[in-house]
């Protein structure tokens, strides 16, 4: 089952799809007759997920709407937005530093850094060097605290494309800065669709390839099998003495950035579960 949020003229409408079909939720809640939550995050418990499906296998194809992912707003609308740091052999290459040894480098960024798909990204007047990095990011279901790694599906929903944007040169100053340095207006992309953990096993999932692509150009690519800690440690990682609630993002990690100016086109690709694409503005 795949999730997502539209633009409309009355503010975005989270939809869901099955068979192709893209249903309002608002629509499956008048045919049931009964109230449904209206945001995205608040649909993501085992619960939630399993009525929708009932609810879209009964749907007609009257109730169904043309959906273009390539404006589709942010799928956070609810919940953190967590980041693992050099993650990937290349990320860490290319910022000429050593990979951390006891666990990933990490974030919290805010949320007015979001944008939705295809929107323009406006690079700052404090850095002068800004990179843009494809990832993976898993999408918590329901609250959760000190998950164990080997729990760690029970509580992920699914997972999505982001986009993250740094200001590198702010980085290479001081690592400290990092919150700083990600923070900026439209420095992070989330969607364009959430697809619901169902549809990967494991090793579907180790095999799923993240791409970093500016102009049409592939700039880095792997695997998430190259991650030195994997999606499981992850989920463990940042559920680790603190409670994550629902439609919170952890994203990843990059296997590689690129950097970004003026007249760009940068998108973030991950193979089976959808891509960003955005135009950089001076």
């Amino acid at each position: 089952m795949r999730l997502a949020r539209i633009n409309t003229q009355d503010g975005p409408r989270t939809v869901v799809a099955h068979r192709d079909r893209w249903i309002p939720v608002s629509s499956l809640a008048a045919a049931a007759g009964r109230q449904l939550p209206t945001r995205l995050g608040d649909l993501l418990g085992t619960e939630q997920r399993q009525e929708l499906a009932g609810l879209i296998e009964r749907a007609t194809d009257a109730d169904a709407l043309d959906v273009h992912l390539e404006e589709a707003a942010t799928i956070a609308d609810t919940g953190d937005i967590w980041g693992a740091g050099l993650n990937y052999l290349g990320h860490s290459q290319d910022l000429s530093t050593q990979q951390p040894a006891s666990g990933p480098g990490s974030y919290l960024r805010p949320r007015g850094c979001l944008i939705g798909n295809g929107g323009p990204i406006e690079l700052p007047a404090q850095s002068d060097r800004v990179t843009a990095e494809a990832e993976l990011g898993l999408v918590i279901g329901t609250e959760c605290k000190n998950v164990r790694r080997e729990q760690w599906r029970s509580v992920i929903a699914g997972v999505t494309a982001v986009l993250d944007l740094t200001a590198e040169d702010v980085i290479r100053e001081n690592p400290r800065y990092i919150p700083w340095a990600k923070g900026f207006d439209t420095f992070c992309s989330v969607g364009p669709q959430l697809v619901t953990l169902d549809e990967f096993d494991d090793e579907a999932l180790r095999a799923t390839r993240v791409s970093t692509v500016r102009n049409g150009q592939v700039v880095a690519s792997a695997p998430v099998a190259e991650m030195k800690y994997d999606l499981a440690y992850l989920v463990e990682y940042f559920s680790a003495g603190r409670t994550l609630t629902p439609g919170t993002v952890i994203c990843t990690g990059t296997p590689g950035a690129a950097l970004i100016e003026p007249g760009d086109t940068i998108t973030s690709l991950v193979e089976g579960v959808g891509s960003l694409s955005h135009s950089v503005k001076g």
